[in-house]
């Protein structure tokens, strides 16, 4: 779905059990910083605190509001989302407030705006720093409860919603330059949640590929080398750079396996990953085993998950890994 950004289910291991599904968005969490944060969602959910969440775009902003709604009091009420940026200045204020009749040319019949379709639930500010200084004080006047006029209405309109925003742009370093006022930075930033980037957290870095690879191919699966050149990219563009990728690679793919000549130059190229540069495909596989198996501790069976192979085939190759007197790591590994 255009638009929205995906936390990925655990389809290697086939587990649910931390499956969730968030308005239609399902999320299964593997990391430890987005496992905190989803804590921290169901925390704050249940108040009526404005929310404002920050992080890179494409990092998974919507689903934590989506996951707010989902868990707070409002849950059976409206969910409406607005992306600030995507909508022109001279149309945001009927979008956002609603107009009458013959209010200006085009307006053939009366429109409710966003504020009374969310009535009783969750308007979601999207790109919020995008809104022009004069927009940001109407913004200011309607959350401070204050009743509003459609646009040519003479009827004041109130009401009810939780307003949950979020932004790529530091919005206190934008107050500074004046871009964005002081009053409404405070009056949005009643409760913060920061959205982790994907370079912080890749532990979910298998879970997504997979979960997009099972979404546009599931015929198909990943070499060990090319998962370990996913593990080792710094995904500048977070998730959506991800899905993309594995729908890139999807789509040249030959057999049934996606290996490094699928991948784009930014993954496969000699200085992004460094460590596969003149390397056999035994030698890369034996790399990503061992980690898989520093990542989780020496866990063979969360290993084996993370890996999309068996427990029991981990176990037959560390054993011949051992048999080849390999790296001390290896015969460790086999021990535990």
């Amino acid at each position: 779905m255009q638009g929205h950004t995906y936390l990925a289910s655990d389809r290697a291991s086939g587990s649910d059990s931390n499956q969730q599904s968030f308005l239609g968005l399902t999320a299964v969490i593997r990391s430890a910083p987005m496992r905190q944060l989803m804590h921290t969602v169901e925390k704050i959910a249940k108040s009526n605190a404005a929310v404002l969440i920050i992080g890179e775009t494409g990092s998974g902003k919507e689903l934590v509001a989506r996951a707010l709604h989902h868990h707070s009091l409002r849950c059976s009420r409206p969910w409406i989302d607005v992306n600030c940026a995507a909508l022109p200045d001279h149309l945001l204020e009927s979008e956002l407030f609603g107009h009458e009749k013959g209010a200006f040319s085009g307006a053939d019949s009366m429109k409710q705006g966003f504020f009374e379709l969310a009535h009783g639930g969750t308007l979601f500010l999207d790109e919020i720093g995008e809104l022009d200084l004069k927009m940001q004080v109407k913004l200011l006047r309607v959350l401070d409860g204050t009743p509003y006029y459609r646009l040519g209405g003479t009827r004041k309109v109130t009401s009810d919603v939780r307003i949950v925003a979020a932004t790529n742009v530091d919005l206190r370093e934008a107050v500074d330059k004046g871009t964005f006022r002081r009053d409404l930075y405070h009056r949005l930033d009643q409760a913060r949640l920061d959205v982790p980037p994907l370079r912080t957290r890749m532990e979910d870095v298998q879970a997504l590929a997979e979960y997009f690879l099972a979404k546009e191919a599931p015929q198909l699966r990943f070499s060990a080398a090319a998962m370990e050149a996913f593990r080792a990219h710094s995904w500048p563009g977070n998730v959506r750079e991800l899905r993309n990728t594995v729908v890139k690679a999807a789509l040249v793919a030959e057999g049934d396996e996606i290996d490094l000549c699928d991948l784009p130059d930014e993954l496969c190229a000699a200085d992004a990953v460094p460590h596969l540069t003149g390397r056999t495909l035994d030698e890369l596989e034996q790399q990503a085993i061992l980690s898989a198996l520093t990542e989780t501790g020496g866990r063979q069976d969360r290993a084996a998950r993370l890996l999309g192979i068996s427990q029991r085939t981990l176990i037959r190759k560390l054993k011949i890994y051992n048999g080849q007197e390999t790296s001390r790591g290896v015969a460790e590994a086999v021990a535990r």
